[in-house]
């Protein structure tokens, strides 16, 4: 599929409710003409749809110039258009803002809520959602959380300072602490680290973990326990993809209503009754603009089941 718009490229098509356009790089010149070219580069579409698109002038060329279905398909040229998704599910859950000034936002996503439009998500997501409640169009995630995880996710929206903030992650030097709900952990006493080599899963979606030098870190605190259910506090040093769900999977103690480990169960589609417990409580850090030491914490709780049956 094409890519989101560069915020820093000549984009010809304003962002449309929230919704940045999308590009598509033509690398080969081809007989038949537009209409022909996107049916055939994107069969899930319907040929309508791109009609009714180029009818509305809502794909154009790089000049901004709309093309028409008989328009050349040449290589080298980049087109630009707005995806669409029909019958969106909404997701009924609202994000909350924590804070905001001229270079972060700061917001409490809630679980179910994708970071950014993928697959079957384009508005209901949450970049999506706070472009257009907000109207900012330079504003990108500086780091990501799982559509399941709910909690603390900080945004930039100023591209001259953007990398300062980005740099901030890559170098390992925000401070991150999740909580979670899961069962007690066997022939384990907390306080304790947990290391273990993650690798890519055999599913795309999911890792797993091999013999080798470590590559995760994870450390693990208790802070209550109400019957055959703990609350942790986990502080994972490193910032590996799923790696507190697949750590907590492999103490033997998976996060309460993880689809993903330690077994992929199937899609449960727009089922949201079962949120992973699992949330982003604290985001800390030196601020790289003014040495002030900053730190945002989510407003959420995490939901103990009712144990009494």
């Amino acid at each position: 599929m094409g890519h989101q718009a560069e915020a820093n490229a000549r984009v010809p098509l304003p962002i449309r409710n929230g919704v940045s356009p999308s590009y598509l790089w033509i690398t080969e010149t081809l007989a038949g003409g537009m209409l022909r070219f996107l049916n055939a580069r994107f069969p899930d579409i319907a040929g309508p749809s791109w009609l009714d698109r180029m009818a509305r002038g809502e794909v154009v060329d790089a000049q901004g110039t709309p093309l028409a279905p008989d328009s050349h398909v040449r290589s080298g040229m980049r087109i630009w258009y707005y995806r669409e998704l029909i019958d969106e599910t909404p997701i009924p859950f609202k994000e909350q803002i924590l804070f905001q000034d001229e270079h972060l936002l700061v917001v409490d996503k809630p679980h179910f809520l994708p970071m950014i439009p993928t697959g079957r998500f384009l508005h209901e997501t949450l970049l999506v959602r706070l472009k257009h409640k907000l109207a900012l169009p330079h504003l990108t995630p500086i780091h990501r959380l799982d559509r399941e995880t709910a909690g603390v996710v900080i945004f930039s929206h100023n591209l001259d300072t953007r990398g300062r903030y980005q740099s901030m992650f890559q170098k390992r030097v925000v401070r991150k602490v999740y909580e979670a709900l899961a069962s007690p952990i066997p022939e384990r006493e907390c306080p304790f680290t947990y290391r273990s080599r993650m690798v890519d899963g055999d599913k795309f979606f999911v890792m797993k973990e091999e013999e080798g030098e470590p590559n995760s870190e994870t450390l693990v605190e208790q802070i209550e326990r109400r019957g055959d259910l703990v609350r942790y506090r986990l502080h994972p040093h490193t910032g590996r993809k799923h790696q507190l769900r697949l750590h907590m999977a492999s103490l033997g103690a998976p996060i309460l209503n993880d689809a993903f480990y330690p077994v992929a169960l199937p899609c449960k589609g727009d089922d949201f009754s079962a949120p992973l417990q699992l949330l982003a409580r604290t985001i800390s850090f030196e601020d790289p603009l003014t040495g002030q030491e900053r730190s945002f914490t989510s407003e959420r709780e995490l939901a103990w089941p009712d144990q009494s049956a």
